[in-house]
C-alpha cells in the first residue's frame, strides 16, 4: 500500500492579493540587505506587492516616498553591500500612539497588512506592539472617514528577522550580522598579533557589546587571546593579580606578546565598569609590559557580508514571507531564527520576554541565572590515571585543523593526559613521526591555514601492522583523527583491524575537516566555511570587474570532488544565476534554458550573470564547453569570461566560524575520548573493541552527535566519496527563486511554530557556530 505523500510545496500558497512592507530598523548589521533581497523577491515570486518603507519606522511615520513599490531589479547588486541600503533610524514618534496612528494610515493607504522587520529586539517589541493595537488603530481611521480600508485590512500580520551584530537575542543561535562583525575583529586582531609580536607587546582591544559578551567572547577563543572581560561574566575579586600573574606567565613561556579583549560593557562583581584604558595601566603599572589600547569601534558594522550572513539572511527572508502566506488573523508574531542548522519560527514575544530576562537578571547581578549554563555533567572527567592520546590530520589541509589541534591538545592536557602529535597523516603514523606536544607548542596556531601537522591522504590500510606497532611502542590509548574523506576511510581501516591486532582496540574519534563538506554523519566540515567566503568574495570582485562594461556573464569553476556544496552554497552567497553539480544531473537542454533565461536578464538593466560549476559536475560539460556554449549562444547579447579558482579555496586564514567550529567541536571529541577511556580502562590497560568506541562527531541539523562509524557505511556513496543524503540540495530551489527561476521548493519542514527552549541540551548548543 503506497504510503500518503506528506510533502509540502510552496508554489501551492499564493500571495496575489497580499502585500508586504519590508523594513530595517535600529542598529544597521551587515547581511540586511541580503534579507532585504529575499523578501522582495520571494514575494513577488509567489504574486505579492513588495513595498521598500525606508528609514525604518520613522519612514512608515512620515510615509510619502517613504514607502515605495519594490521591483525585481531594485535589489540587484545589494547581496554583497554592507549596512541596508533602504536605511534606518531610530523614532521617537511610534513610541507613541499618535505616531502609530500616522504610520497605520500610511499602511492602509496601500494596502500593507504584512510587514517584515528586520531588527533588534527593540524593533521587533515595537513591531508586536503595532500588531496588537491595530483594531483600535483602525477604529480611529473609521472615525476619520477611512470605512471601506478598515474593512478590507482588519488584520496586521508581522514576521520578524532579527539583525543584530551583537547576537543578543534569545532563541536564535546567530543573528544577521555577527559573523561579518567576527570577520572585522579578527581581520584586526589578526594585523595586530604581528605588530604585537616584533615589539613584545601587550595589546588591550575593545570591541562592541554594550549588554552582550558575544563578540569579544568568540574573538577571543578564535584569536587565542590571553584574557577577555565580558558583562555576563564580571570576574571575581582579586582579578587584577590573576591576569597579571596569567600574562607574566606567558611571557615566561616565550610568547612575545598579550592580547586581551574588553567588551565596551565589561563590570566587575561590584557594577563598576571594567574599560580598555583600565586595564591598560594596570598591565604597565604592575607588570611594566609595553601596552597599547585599539578601540575597533564602528569598523565592526561595516564592510561587506560574510558568506554565512549572506545565507542566513537570504534563507531568512525567505522563511519570513512563507511566514507570511501561511499566517491567519490567529498566528501570534513570529520571528525567524538558527536553530542549529535549521531555520524556525518562535513566537516573537516568548523571545523578547527571554532576552529581557537575562537583561533584568544582569541587572540585579544574578549572572549566573543570565548565563543559564548550569550542568552538572560539564567540565573534566576524573581520570584514574594519565592516558596518551595521539592527534593526526588526515587528507587535504582545510583551514581551521590547526585551531581544531590546538583545542584538542589543551583540553586534553588540562583533563590528564600526555598528548601526542603524529606528522604527515596516517604516513607519518606507520613511519613513526609521532612526538609529544605541549601546551606551548600550540601558541598561535587558531589564526593559521592549511595544516601545521603535515597532513597527506594515504590510507592505513597497506600500513596496519606498522601503525599497530607504533600504538604499542608510544602506548598510544586513543586517537582523535581530523581530516577529510581519507579521515573517514582511514578510521574504517583500523575498525577492520581490531581483530587482528589489540593495540587498535582504543577510543577513537573523528572530527570532519574539509572544504568540500562531503563528510556522511556531518551536515558541516571545518574549511567549509572559509572556503565560501574565498568563493564569495572572489565572485564579488569578478562581478564588480564588469561594471561600467557591456554585458558580461561569468563561468566560475568550484573545487568540492563530486560534492556540489560549494557550487551550490556559494552560488546562493553569491547570488548566481545557475550552479551546476553532479548530485542534479543535466543535459544540454538544461543549459539552453539558462542561456535563454540569461539572454532575457540581459535584455532589462541588469548587466552581469554569474553561472558556477562544481569541478566534477559532468564528465562531458566541462567548463570549457559551457563557456563556449554560453558564448556562441549569447552572441550579441552579452559575452563571457571564465575562471577556475582552483586551491585559493583551500587557503588563506581560517575564518572565524572555522577557528570557532574547530575550537568547539575538537574540544568535544577530547571530553568524549576522557569519557571514554574511564569506562574503557581495565586491570592497567585501554581495551575498547564495540562499535560506539570508533565515532565520528559531526553536526546533524540542531545537534553534535557522535556516530560510529561503521553505521555511516549504509549513508556514504564511496564511489564518488559523497553522503547519499545531504541537506543542503534543499537550499538548491532558494537560489533559483532569487534567479527568477520557476522552480519546485518543498517547505514540508516550515510551517511549525515551535517555542523558546531555555535548557537546550549541550549537543545542541551552536552559539559559536
Amino acid at each position: 500500500m503506497a504510503q500518503p505523500d506528506n510533502k509540502k510545496f510552496f508554489e501551492n500558497l499564493s500571495g496575489a492579493g497580499k502585500a508586504i512592507g519590508v523594513l530595517t530598523s535600529g542598529g544597521d548589521a551587515q547581511g540586511m540587505n541580503a534579507a532585504v533581497r529575499a523578501v522582495v523577491r520571494m514575494g513577488i515570486y509567489v504574486g505579492a506587492k513588495v513595498y521598500f518603507v525606508h528609514e525604518g519606522y520613522q519612514g512608515m511615520v512620515d510615509g510619502g516616498d517613504n514607502i515605495k513599490e519594490a521591483s525585481w531589479e531594485s535589489v540587484s547588486s545589494m547581496l554583497q553591500v554592507g549596512g541596508t541600503v533602504i536605511g534606518s533610524a531610530r523614532c521617537k514618534e511610534f513610541r507613541a500612539r499618535e505616531g502609530r496612528l500616522k504610520a497605520a494610515y500610511n499602511l492602509v493607504q496601500r494596502g500593507i497588512t504584512n510587514l517584515c522587520v528586520i531588527g533588534g529586539d527593540g524593533s521587533l517589541t515595537g513591531a508586536n506592539l503595532f500588531r496588537e493595537e491595530w483594531s483600535s488603530l483602525l477604529e480611529d481611521l473609521l472615525q476619520q472617514g477611512m470605512s471601506e480600508a478598515v474593512q478590507k485590512y482588519s488584520a496586521l500580520h508581522i514576521v520578524g528577522m532579527v539583525g543584530s551584530i551583537d547576537n543578543d537575542f534569545c532563541g536564535t543561535d546567530m543573528t544577521i550580522g555577527t559573523d561579518s562583525a567576527l570577520h572585522r575583529i579578527i581581520e584586526v586582531v589578526d594585523a595586530i598579533m604581528t605588530t604585537a609580536q616584533s615589539h613584545q607587546r601587550t595589546f588591550v582591544l575593545e570591541v562592541m557589546g554594550r549588554h552582550c559578551g558575544y563578540l569579544a567572547l568568540v574573538s577571543a577563543l578564535a584569536c587565542g587571546a590571553d584574557w577577555v572581560f565580558i558583562p555576563e561574566m564580571p570576574p571575581e575579586d582579586g582579578w587584577e593579580e590573576q591576569m597579571c600573574q596569567k600574562l607574566s606567565e606567558c611571557r615566561s613561556r616565550g610568547s612575545r606578546l598579550n592580547i586581551i579583549l574588553v567588551a565596551e560593557g565589561a563590570i566587575d562583581r561590584h557594577g563598576k565598569p571594567i574599560t580598555s584604558s583600565t586595564v591598560k595601566d594596570l598591565v604597565v603599572r604592575c607588570l611594566g609590559f609595553d601596552t597599547r589600547v585599539t578601540i575597533l569601534g564602528h569598523v565592526q558594522r561595516g564592510g561587506t557580508p560574510s558568506a554565512f550572513d549572506r545565507i542566513l539572511a537570504s534563507r531568512m527572508g525567505v522563511e519570513a514571507v512563507l511566514a507570511l502566506l501561511e499566517t491567519t488573523a490567529n498566528t501570534p508574531a513570529c520571528v525567524v531564527s538558527l536553530c542549529g542548522n535549521q531555520a524556525v519560527r518562535l513566537p516573537l514575544m516568548e523571545c523578547v520576554q527571554m532576552t529581557q530576562e537575562v537583561q533584568k537578571a544582569m541587572d540585579e547581578g544574578k549572572f549566573e541565572e543570565a548565563l543559564n549554563v548550569c550542568d552538572p555533567n560539564c567540565g573534566p572527567f576524573p581520570l584514574q590515571s594519565s592516558f596518551n592520546v595521539a592527534v593526526l590530520n588526515v587528507g587535504a589541509p582545510a583551514a581551521g585543523m590547526n585551531a581544531a589541534v590546538r583545542a584538542a591538545v589543551r583540553v586534553g592536557i588540562s583533563e590528564g593526559h600526555t598528548m601526542f602529535a603524529v606528522s604527515d597523516g596516517f604516513e607519518g603514523f606507520y613511519k613513526g613521526q609521532i612526538k609529544e606536544i605541549k601546551w606551548g607548542d600550540v601558541g598561535g596556531w587558531t589564526g593559521q591555514g592549511g595544516s601545521l601537522l603535515g597532513t597527506k591522504r594515504t590510507l592505513p590500510a597497506k600500513h596496519i601492522d606498522k601503525i599497530a606497532e607504533q600504538m604499542r611502542a608510544n602506548n598510544i590509548n586513543a586517537l582523535l583523527v581530523i581530516g577529510g574523506f581519507e579521515a573517514y576511510l582511514g578510521l574504517l581501516d583500523l575498525l577492520a583491524a581490531r581483530g587482528e591486532h589489540d593495540a587498535l582496540c582504543v577510543p577513537m574519534v573523528m572530527v570532519p575537516a574539509t572544504v568540500s563538506n562531503n563528510i556522511p554523519g556531518s551536515d558541516l566540515s571545518i574549511g567549509a566555511d572559509t572556503a565560501l567566503n574565498a568563493i564569495t568574495d572572489t565572485c564579488d570582485r569578478i562581478k564588480q570587474s564588469a561594471s561600467g562594461t557591456k554585458r558580461r556573464v561569468f563561468i566560475i569553476e568550484t573545487m568540492g570532488g563530486y560534492c556540489g556544496y560549494l557550487a551550490s552554497v556559494g552560488g546562493l552567497a553569491a547570488g548566481a544565476d545557475a550552479a551546476y553539480i553532479y548530485e542534479e544531473p543535466f543535459d544540454i537542454r538544461d543549459l539552453q534554458a539558462n542561456v535563454e533565461h540569461l539572454t532575457e536578464k540581459m535584455k532589462t538593466s541588469i548587466q552581469r550573470g554569474l553561472v558556477l560549476r562544481n569541478e566534477n559536475s559532468n564528465d562531458n560539460y566541462t567548463t570549457d564547453f559551457i563557456y563556449q556554449l554560453y558564448s556562441e549562444e549569447g552572441r550579441g547579447v552579452f559575452d563571457c569570461r571564465k575562471n577556475v579558482l582552483g586551491h585559493m579555496q583551500q587557503g588563506g586564514a581560517p575564518s572565524p566560524f572555522d577557528r570557532n567550529f574547530g575550537t568547539k567541536i575538537a574540544a568535544k571529541a577530547m571530553q568524549w575520548i576522557s569519557k571514554k577511556l574511564k569506562e574503557s580502562y581495565r586491570q592497567g590497560r585501554v581495551f575498547a573493541n564495540t562499535e560506539d568506541s570508533c565515532c565520528l562527531l559531526g553536526m546533524r541539523r540542531r545537534a553534535l552527535v557522535f556516530q560510529p562509524v561503521v553505521q555511516l557505511k549504509d549513508q556514504t556513496d564511496f564511489v564518488h566519496r559523497i553522503p547519499k543524503e545531504q541537506w543542503w540540495l534543499k537550499l538548491r530551489p532558494l537560489m533559483k527563486i532569487l534567479a527568477k527561476y520557476k522552480t519546485s521548493y518543498d517547505v514540508s519542514d516550515s510551517g511549525q511554530l515551535e517555542h523558546v527552549v531555555r535548557n537546550r541540551p549541550k549537543e545542541a548548543d551552536t552559539s559559536t557556530l
